[in-house]
């Protein structure tokens, strides 16, 4: 029992990407800081050698000499088939996307949540804003309060069914 469970784990050294036998297509674009589809485009072009394709149905992989081309490549910036190649440089981090400011509640919302409650509704300030914003579209100035709580009311309640 014991000799099974030391085979299922892993060796305390485990080679780099640029160390192993061989690796992925993705991982050598990774290994390049390149994303995979610009390594593939790189590859049809010629300025990236092709993996090796081991048979019908198998995924194709770099071997290490093929892996050493690919990052001398990356480095000089001279293809395999001798045209000079510019990189961009990857930051590999995504910028942040910035979120739109929330609104904040209106004096109307937090009215129309006590009303709705009145009514045995409980709904969240948000909720209500984004139920007059769906009912009311050109807003609800002229419409009489009585009217608003009601077609809220009812589309709340369209919703939870």
């Amino acid at each position: 029992m014991m000799g099974l469970e030391m085979s299922k784990k892993r060796p305390a050294s485990v080679p780099e990407s640029s160390q192993r036998a061989a690796v992925s297509v993705s991982e050598m674009a990774s290994l390049c800081q390149l994303s995979r589809s610009r390594f593939h485009t790189l590859v049809r072009e010629g300025i990236f050698p092709c993996p090796v394709q081991p048979g019908e149905g198998k995924r194709p992989y770099y071997t290490q000499e093929l892996i050493r081309q690919c990052l001398d490549i990356r480095r000089s910036g001279i293809g395999a088939n001798g045209q000079v190649v510019l990189f961009n440089r990857r930051t590999g981090k995504k910028p942040d996307r910035k979120r739109p400011p929330e609104k904040p509640p209106t004096a109307e919302s937090a009215g129309l949540v006590e009303s709705l409650k009145a009514l045995g509704l409980t709904a969240t300030v948000e909720a209500v804003a984004a139920a007059v914003q769906n009912v009311f579209p050109g807003g609800t100035e002229g419409i009489d309060q009585g009217e608003v709580v009601r077609k809220v009311f009812l589309h709340l309640q369209g919703r939870r069914s």
